[in-house]
């Protein structure tokens, strides 16, 4: 992925030294026909393509972000109820997750998001322990993150 994104910023350079213009749209422009090249030429460069390394990077972002908003609305209705009647316990999730900054990664995305704390990981890496606010379904919990945040860290490592 560094070697496509060092080869595509070479090809702005030279896009911008032959067109004589070195302003940063003509960078752009460069990088833009740079990706293409290196898209129509893929089997000739190492590697996949690095855009989908990116898209995967974007969508992990997205991803965090809705359901940071979710889980700020899930705790919002929480507090502002009138009889709190929430079941918080801790939880532990099984991972597939291989590599440490893969699953420091998952535990920190977890910490961000309200409601929830990733409170240890076991001496294997197999599971992350969790608190959560309010567990009504212990599996759906599970499910939820594997299928969100797990899934979208696998896109991006591997």
């Amino acid at each position: 992925m560094s070697f496509q994104l060092l080869l595509n910023i070479l090809i702005a350079i030279i896009w911008m030294v032959l067109l004589e213009k070195f302003t940063f749209n003509y960078f752009i422009l460069g990088f833009l026909v740079g990706s293409i090249l290196l898209y129509i030429f893929n089997r000739y460069v190492p590697g996949t393509f690095y855009f989908r390394k990116v898209w995967a990077i974007i969508k992990l972002i997205l991803i965090f972000l809705r359901e940071l908003v979710l889980s700020n609305l899930e705790v919002v209705k929480v507090v502002y109820r009138r009889n709190i009647d929430i079941q918080p316990g801790i939880i532990a999730i099984p991972t597939d997750l291989k590599s440490n900054w893969e699953i420091t990664l998952l535990a920190n995305l977890i910490t961000l998001t309200p409601g929830t704390l990733s409170i240890s990981v076991s001496d294997d890496y197999t599971t992350i322990y969790v608190h959560a606010m309010d567990i009504r379904d212990k599996d759906e919990v599970i499910l939820s993150i594997k299928n969100s945040f797990e899934k979208a860290i696998m896109e991006v490592t591997r």
